[in-house]
């Protein structure tokens, strides 16, 4: 497909939106979310991973060399938000550079189905996927790690987390339009995993010296991080407003890099 086609593409898209009537529309996207979901799950070399990684890590580090109660509800925070990035990143940034080499992304362009189906039916899955990893650690944390919440703060974790890979889906769905297929996995590795690392959700970011706990306000997950840690009383004690700022900030920066990256003719 030339570039010169991309235009009126992305014209026919917008017309597609507003042809449907609600009922189709609602339709549409369960269908193409259902879609996304069995393609996720038949991928056990993405699913397998991004379920059993941050619940290995937090029976390691949160129960079984765990401190006492304070630290296993420390490292259910930090590592529940590791567990909800991942998907995000991964199906955003890695699936779509994947499907735009592929030619994938060209065909659902010239398909009449509308173009916010696949984001949204993606950006579900990756809450889905959210769900599962912190239902299951909520279990571990209650049954192995002896964690005690109220039923508010359990409920007030999990609208987080939820809630909060709503950015990260949005960081993906620019490197996904970026990036090339063969360097999108390794590329988001190098984002994820540091990235996680100076954030505190591996250790607690009050270990750190100062200038990395200065360092850690530049990534998302330590804000996120923060918020959660703020309903269990463990943070470090700034207003929640700053931390929900800082994540629009990232969501809106990102929005702004993915509508010019969108835009842009297709190298692919």
């Amino acid at each position: 497909m030339t570039t010169t086609h991309i235009p009126i593409i992305q014209n026919l898209q917008q017309d597609n939106d507003m042809a449907f009537p609600m009922s189709r529309l609602l339709r549409l996207y369960w269908l193409e979310t259902l879609s996304e979901w069995r393609k996720t799950i038949r991928q056990p070399g993405f699913a397998i991973p991004a379920l059993l990684f941050p619940v290995m890590f937090y029976i390691f580090f949160g129960v079984i060399f765990s401190q006492g109660t304070n630290t296993s509800s420390y490292m259910l925070v930090t590592y529940g938000v590791f567990g909800i990035v991942g998907p995000a990143l991964f199906s955003f940034g890695v699936g779509m550079a994947v499907e735009r080499g592929q030619g994938w992304m060209d065909l659902k362009q010239a398909s009449p189905m509308p173009p916010s189906a696949q984001i949204i039916a993606r950006v579900l899955v990756s809450m889905l996927f959210a769900t599962i990893i912190i239902v299951s650690l909520f279990v571990i944390a209650y049954t192995l790690g002896g964690v005690r919440l109220a039923l508010w703060q359990w409920m007030s974790l999990a609208f987080i987390f939820i809630a909060g890979s709503l950015p990260f889906c949005v960081i993906g769905l620019c490197l996904g339009l970026v990036l090339k297929a063969n360097a999108a996995p390794a590329i988001v590795n190098l984002i994820y995993l540091p990235m996680s690392f100076l954030s505190g959700l591996w250790f607690p970011i009050d270990l750190f010296p100062k200038v990395m706990q200065n360092l850690a306000n530049a990534f998302p997950p330590y804000h996120l991080a923060q918020l959660g840690l703020k309903i269990i009383d463990k943070d470090l004690g700034r207003p929640a407003w700053m931390h929900i700022a800082s994540l629009l900030a990232f969501t809106l920066v990102f929005l702004l890099l993915t509508t010019i990256a969108y835009k842009r003719p297709t190298q692919d």
